[in-house]
């Protein structure tokens, strides 16, 4: 390891991404372990020894075929274990407030909850919106129930890479029968004067009846190579509603990599829509375990990407007992050189009979140059299901090109109108209608080629 201003920073001349990793955490742990809680710490050395087994995955690996992982992870890359304030005024920097949206609004600065400025507006009695860390603190027998008890870190390198590094991160808990009518927002700012990694923790746990609106914001204040890694676990309890929406606005030297576990228990409702406006590599992977009868799920992605983005969709739901019902609709749209790649597997298991499932991926590659992979799985062990796959890759409609320019639209607005319409469906899904009509504004400034910025915003020059 090397000290560059009090960041430790990886040395380049490692000879596998791996190894770098496992010097930082050698020469680091105690340092880690110093700012962080004890819950969390607790699990660190199994993850620790987890990852040192596994490795990151290669592609001969089933779901991460599309992805170069150990590319991703090689650059050296500076990470703040110190924990240093990085001088940052969130609400200074950030103007992209969506309109007639009246929100909770929170910030995470890399990895760290910003604590010095909260929202005025008041919670319910009993729910929780705060640092992981501290909350780990003053409730342990809360955190240490959940934390890292979905994302398993011995089925995933990066799963176990995050946990053993992970210091601090965000904490929603929604107490039996809550109901949180404003809209909790989080905006996740990536800050930093050198090239920086961040370990992300997310911790979501809704008690029965429990109801919750989130919004993770995702956007990126410099422009510096940043590197995120991302670990959310949300425990759905009988009968709560949890609507979760993450929108990634970034930059092209931005890189990604997020792991969603979500178990529903019975009549729980989750809602689900990612969308990737403007990024450089991004990995997601989502699974959901269907563990209660009656649960719902609807997963939904729209991707919009140009130049060499690339972006990989992982899905995995598993129906576990009978009586539930899953929705996926992903929807890609590649302009220029982008990649994108999208698996989904729907797993049906013995005796989860009345199960419901649908899965489409629609996609448009605009160029010739532009690459998409998609690969929709069904897997099932019940014979009395209703489950149903699709995949499509094409190009814009001639025959309406042809319709459109013959009543003297441009060839350029023609095709964003066409490109626009295929991707509304996703965006209409969304329960939240101010949210959805901003989401049509920068949808179509994303591809008329713009920044999708607002007034005043420092963070999308």
């Amino acid at each position: 390891m090397q000290e560059k201003d009090n960041i430790s920073v990886s040395a380049p001349e490692h000879p596998t991404a791996e190894k770098q990793y496992i010097d930082l955490y050698e020469n680091c742990r105690e340092m880690i372990r110093r700012h962080s809680a004890d819950v969390m710490n607790d699990v660190r050395d199994r993850a620790f020894d987890d990852f040192k087994s596994k490795g990151f995955p290669i592609r001969k690996v089933e779901r991460y075929k599309y992805t170069d992982m150990a590319a991703l992870f090689a650059p050296d890359y500076g990470v703040n274990i110190n924990r240093l304030d990085i001088p940052v005024n969130p609400y200074d920097a950030f103007r992209c407030d969506v309109p007639n949206l009246s929100t909770s609004l929170y910030f995470v600065v890399n990895d760290i909850f910003y604590t010095k400025a909260l929202p005025k507006s008041h919670l319910p009695e009993g729910v929780l919106v705060g640092s992981l860390k501290e909350a780990a603190a003053e409730h342990p027998e809360l955190v240490a129930r959940h934390y890292a008890k979905l994302a398993r870190t011995d089925e995933d390198a990066v799963t176990a890479l995050n946990t053993m590094l992970a210091q601090d991160g965000l904490l929603v808990y929604v107490p039996k029968d809550v109901k949180v009518d404003r809209a909790v927002q989080i905006i996740n700012i990536l800050r930093s004067d050198v090239d920086l990694m961040a370990n992300r923790r997310v911790l979501i746990v809704m008690e029965e009846g429990a109801e919750i609106k989130l919004l993770f914001c995702d956007h990126a204040a410099d422009d510096r190579k940043f590197l995120t890694t991302q670990v959310i676990e949300a425990f759905v309890g009988e009968n709560a509603s949890l609507d979760l929406y993450c929108l990634e606005e970034t930059h092209a030297r931005s890189t990604r990599v997020s792991n969603l576990y979500i178990e529903q228990q019975a009549g729980s409702r989750v809602n689900h829509n990612i969308i990737t406006l403007h990024n450089g590599t991004t990995r997601n992977r989502t699974d959901v375990t269907m563990a209660g009868e009656g649960a719902e799920c609807n997963l939904c992605g729209c991707v919009i990407a140009d130049k060499q983005q690339h972006v990989d969709n992982n899905t995995l739901i598993e129906h576990r007992v009978p009586h539930c019902t899953s929705n996926e609709l992903y929807k890609y749209v590649l302009d220029g050189e982008a990649t994108g790649a999208f698996a989904g597997r729907v797993y049906v298991a013995h005796g989860a009979q009345k199960t419901t499932s649908q899965m489409r991926n629609q996609n448009i590659c605009a160029t010739k140059e532009a690459r998409m992979f998609t690969q929709p799985m069904l897997e099932i062990y019940a014979d009395d299901v209703k489950c149903s796959h699709g995949s499509t890759v094409g190009q814009l409609n001639d025959a309406a090109l042809f319709y459109m320019r013959q009543r003297g639209i441009s060839l350029k607005e023609t095709k964003l109108l066409l490109e626009f319409a295929f991707i509304n469906e996703v965006i209409d899904n969304m329960q939240l209608a101010p949210l959805r009509d901003r989401l049509h504004h920068l949808v179509e400034k994303r591809f008329r080629g713009e920044l999708s910025k607002c007034e005043g915003c420092k963070l999308c020059k």
